[in-house]
């Protein structure tokens, strides 16, 4: 082989290397904090006129752990702030396991970190629902966590927003995934006749809740397989998110949204799908 082509090949294989480590750092250390705010209007046929406009801002998946500390959550609520919602919405997985540790206590725990920039905000409503990761390290934990923070957790139950003598209800199923959601409990009490916007951790719930009369269906458990292949997709998506992986789907009469989150799991790479956080205006459909 003449000097030449060897030349050529070390080029080559240097600049597929180069290549590479780019793309490894992109999917490490830029796009997992390359935050975005997604806008969406999503019309109701039931909105009451005086919740036309009405601002929902949803945080999901922050995984507050090895990968996602005090600073990244202050990042993602700052953002959420911009939107000067009327209603902060969180979809559960607030927590990921140390990276020495099994699922456990010390894991639960990290949401000390949202509960520390959560409390700050006094004057913001806030709701939440817990995820499959909250049970798995330790739902009583993350749930206290929460609510010392001065943020309504709804397992299994709803609440209603009043304005101009109007109301909608927010309701909040606990963890579909680890078997303890029971959406006619949740439900029961909301009068079938009024909008009703449910909190549920896996989006592929809707399955199950588009035959209730429910509106509107915030998710988030996919991070939208972390991974996406121009042309492909997601090649893996966890259970429970594969029919509805991430935006804005119609499953019948209901409507579901599905945020990419804010945080990773193992392996702790975004490519092509960077976290967000969700900005809803919600309108009436007059039509």
């Amino acid at each position: 082989m003449g000097p030449g082509k060897l030349t050529r090949r070390r080029l080559l294989a240097g600049a597929i290397t180069a290549a590479a480590a780019v793309a490894a750092g992109d999917t490490l250390f830029v796009e997992p904090r390359d935050l975005q705010a997604r806008r969406v209007d999503v019309f109701l046929k039931r909105l009451p006129e005086a919740f036309e406009g009405f601002r929902i801002a949803q945080l999901s998946d922050l995984h507050c752990g090895p990968y996602v500390g005090r600073a990244g959550v202050a990042r993602a609520v700052s953002l959420a702030l911009s939107f000067a919602p009327d209603l902060l919405a969180l979809t559960g997985d607030y927590v990921s396991h140390p990276l020495t540790l099994r699922n456990g206590p010390a894991g639960a725990r990290h949401v000390e970190f949202c509960a520390e920039v959560l409390g700050q905000q006094k004057q913001l409503a806030m709701i939440a629902v817990l995820g499959n990761h909250d049970h798995w390290n330790d739902a009583g934990i993350v749930a206290e966590g929460l609510k010392d923070a001065g943020v309504t957790v709804l397992r299994n139950a709803s609440t209603s927003l009043e304005r101009g003598g109007s109301r909608i209800w927010i309701a909040g199923i606990d963890d579909a995934f680890v078997g303890q959601a029971d959406l006619r409990s949740t439900l029961r009490g909301v009068p079938s006749s009024e909008a009703t916007v449910l909190l549920a951790h896996e989006p592929d719930y809707a399955d199950h809740s588009s035959r209730f009369p429910v509106d509107l269906q915030l998710s988030g458990h996919s991070h939208g397989g972390q991974v996406r292949l121009p042309g492909i997709g997601a090649p893996i998506l966890p259970p429970m998110a594969r029919r509805y992986p991430m935006g804005l789907y119609r499953v019948g009469m209901l409507q579901v949204y599905t945020n990419v989150g804010l945080g990773v799991v193992n392996p702790p790479v975004r490519f092509c799908c960077p976290p967000e956080v969700t900005f809803l205006t919600l309108r009436r459909d007059r039509g």
